[in-house]
């Protein structure tokens, strides 16, 4: 039996593969950020907070997305897919190589 989202009326079709793939995004960020949080830091070693924000995002998003915790409002579970994870993870990347 598929499980079915309440307001979309849709089955949740989430590739598993994916699915591991965010939970491991979020873990390794979890940690990278905890062991290294100078990562978020501009090249005059000034805390950029948008880089910070990008990244704390893909981990969120790799967590909901991982566990399969994902929110029934709409908008939230856009916020919390993976493919927020990635595209979350793309600007932090973006924005860290113009650093």
């Amino acid at each position: 039996m598929r499980k079915i989202h309440p307001d979309a009326g849709m089955p949740d079709d989430t590739d598993p593969g994916l699915r591991r793939l965010s939970l491991l995004t979020g873990v390794l960020l979890a940690v990278l950020l905890t062991a290294f949080p100078h990562i978020a830091l501009d090249r005059w070693g000034v805390a950029d907070p948008l880089a910070a924000l990008w990244l704390l995002w893909a981990m969120v998003a790799g967590f909901a997305s991982g566990f399969g915790a994902l929110p029934a409002w709409r908008p939230l579970r856009l916020a919390a897919s993976s493919q927020a994870c990635l595209s979350a993870l793309v600007m932090a990347v973006l924005r860290m190589a113009g650093h």
